[in-house]
């Protein structure tokens, strides 16, 4: 149940968060920060406190430390040398572990039978959390991404706005990786979200169309793995691929009609 439960708590985070990273173009973004994080994870083990923990603060640091340089450089550059610096400390702080975790492990390719109760709190909380920040800056959010010269030039902070957003993908790769592993959920963010804005022709149907894509890949995934015994992150990447191929077909077979 706890598996369950969840993944149900990471796919409706996923949906929602991953709406905007498509929307705003934040693919790489949503790619750097967990894979970064995973320094958190690995320091933390050298010191001997919880993974989770460092993964969070690693996420959180990372994603703000790309904003704010990011205002002065180019974004993805920036966000590629945040990224090889964050990868860099984690393998220094496993060269000086005196053993591989397999709480490491998990972090890294996800354990979808390894949740327990305690995490499934954490995660309910920092999901709860997730969807409060959305909710809170959803119309400049909404605005920034579609145009942010509009969005400033009608007082927006955007910097702000940013700076918020880059939270709530922290927090939401802290929910995921737990579930998924953090080399793969990224791909939650991006593959239900991207197929549904191919389909949806408004923002209010495409954020509920993100939802429910992402809430059917999670879930046949875990069926999937449970089922075969293989890695929830596997299923979860070739789901969300052949959603988006899907959704391609779709949208290019309705404008032929329409021509």
């Amino acid at each position: 149940m706890t598996a369950w439960a969840g993944g149900t708590i990471v796919a409706v985070v996923a949906g929602v968060v991953g709406f905007f990273v498509v929307l705003r173009g934040n693919a790489f973004f949503a790619h750097a920060v967990p894979h970064g994080a995973f320094a958190g994870a690995a320091g933390a083990v050298l010191i001997g406190a919880n993974p989770l923990v460092g993964l969070g603060v690693f996420a959180a640091g990372g994603a703000v430390g790309i904003v704010l340089l990011g205002r002065r450089a180019r974004h993805d550059v920036v966000t590629a040398l945040t990224l090889v610096t964050m990868l860099a400390l984690g393998a220094l702080f496993l060269s000086r572990s005196r053993e591989y975790s397999a709480q490491v492990f998990a972090l890294l390719f996800g354990q979808i039978l390894g949740v327990s109760p305690g995490q499934l709190v954490t995660m309910s909380l920092l999901g709860l959390g997730c969807l409060g920040l959305v909710a809170l800056i959803a119309r400049p959010l909404l605005l920034a991404s579609v145009s942010p010269a509009l969005a400033a030039a009608r007082g927006v902070p955007i910097t702000g706005v940013d700076l918020v957003f880059a939270l709530v993908i922290a927090a939401a790769t802290t929910v995921s990786v737990p579930m998924v592993g953090a080399l793969l959920m990224f791909a939650l963010l991006i593959g239900p979200p991207a197929a549904a804005q191919v389909l949806a022709r408004t923002p209010g149907r495409g954020l509920s169309l993100s939802i429910v894509l992402t809430l059917v890949t999670v879930w046949a995934s875990i069926a999937l793995a449970v089922t075969t015994d293989l890695p929830i992150g596997f299923f979860a990447t070739a789901i969300g691929a052949l959603l988006y191929a899907g959704a391609r077909g779709a949208a290019r077979s309705r404008h032929r009609r329409l021509r």
